[in-house]
């Protein structure tokens, strides 16, 4: 009778586990940007088959379908949103049949990153107006993905508790002229390194300089942040684009 007992509370304790998770994560949102069309890559990547659809590592899934894997370890998928054009729809659908046709945003024409951030964050507000997402592009190979998924869990929920933007950068491993560059400041909140300067694509010379100094990061294209505080930062800094 004893055992009978505790194995009914084992089990009522593993509902309770489930079901406080499942609360806990249907805040977390996801956007994966994945309207490029991948140039770099030519000729492996064209316009009409961009690089985020290519399977690049013979393992059976494209560079996107390997993002949606990533974060459905720890984002519901019902709220993995994929930001795209419009002529990548039937290819979206392919690739991940799982989605439903609502999580699919079209984008008519291309305008980089932070029209499409505002898109998505538009959107996932109106369904959920505690939303706290994290933005990736759909072309990263991340090797170590228990280190990845654990730190953007820390910061979903970092930013669930301040009014925070963050953004994971990258320690360079070289001086490289491709890549954005984020400096780091001293102050830390909660482990969280305040950004202090942010440089687009340096020269050689410079990248040197950056990497010497242990102070920059490469710009990953990752963020993370609740719904609320991106919206509050493109009213108060993007004026022009928030009045089109």
């Amino acid at each position: 009778m004893g055992l009978f007992r505790i194995e009914r509370l084992f089990r009522y304790i593993c509902k309770r586990i489930i079901i406080i998770t499942a609360n806990i994560m249907k805040d977390n949102y996801c956007v994966i940007m994945g309207g490029g069309i991948g140039s770099r890559f030519w000729p492996f990547s064209r316009e009409s088959y961009p690089k985020q659809f290519l399977d690049f590592f013979g393992s059976g899934r494209s560079l996107l379908q390997m993002t949606f894997d990533r974060f459905a370890k720890i984002i519901p998928t019902e709220n993995i949103y994929i930001v795209t054009n419009e002529s990548y729809a039937d290819l979206i659908k392919e690739q991940l049949p799982e989605l439903a046709e609502e999580q699919i945003l079209l984008e008519p024409a291309r305008r980089n990153t932070a029209p499409c951030i505002a898109y998505a964050a538009y959107h996932i507000k109106a369904c959920n107006p505690e939303a706290n997402i994290v933005v990736a592009p759909s072309d990263h190979l991340i090797l170590k993905e228990d280190v990845f998924l654990r730190d953007v869990q820390k910061a979903l929920d970092f930013v669930k508790r301040n009014r925070a933007l963050v953004t994971l950068g990258i320690k360079p491993s070289r001086p490289e002229t491709g890549y954005g560059y984020i400096q780091s400041s001293d102050t830390v909140v909660d482990d969280f390194t305040k950004v202090k300067t942010f440089t687009e694509k340096p020269d050689l010379e410079l990248a040197k300089v950056f990497m010497e100094s242990g102070e920059f990061f490469w710009n990953s294209g990752l963020f993370v942040w609740n719904v609320n505080t991106i919206l509050e930062a493109f009213s108060k800094y993007q004026q022009p684009f928030r009045s089109r």
